[in-house]
């Protein structure tokens, strides 16, 4: 089993930027990959962002350019910081770890103002 704690959602401005981390606990030398998804109020859940163990990363077109992820191994944490952050970007935020089997987090808010 793997644990995962997601913190750093919340309210900010359009342009404004935030950082999202996801911590991981339990049997995380089955992960392979770890993510960040989101879920916007009437639509499907979709890949943000994603980070493998070796530092590959793919980024959703959308976010391209603005939102960046990244590894702490000593922490077993992963970050999403997220900037020039636009309305659109309004949603749960969802971690996500990858190995045989899928983990998910509790989800966060992130709410963008105009």
């Amino acid at each position: 089993q793997v644990q995962l704690v997601e913190s750093g959602g919340g309210l900010v401005q359009a342009g404004g930027s935030l950082r999202l981390s996801c911590a991981a606990s339990g049997s995380i030398f089955s992960i392979s990959a770890m993510a960040w998804y989101r879920q916007a109020p009437g639509k499907q859940r979709e890949l943000v962002a994603l980070i493998t163990t070796s530092n590959t990363t793919h980024y959703a077109d959308s976010v391209k350019g603005r939102f960046t992820i990244s590894r702490d191994n000593a922490k077993n944490t992963v970050y999403l910081q997220m900037n020039s952050l636009k309305p659109e970007d309004t949603a749960v935020y969802y971690c996500n770890a990858q190995g045989i089997i899928q983990y998910w987090g509790q989800g966060t808010q992130v709410t963008v103002e105009t």
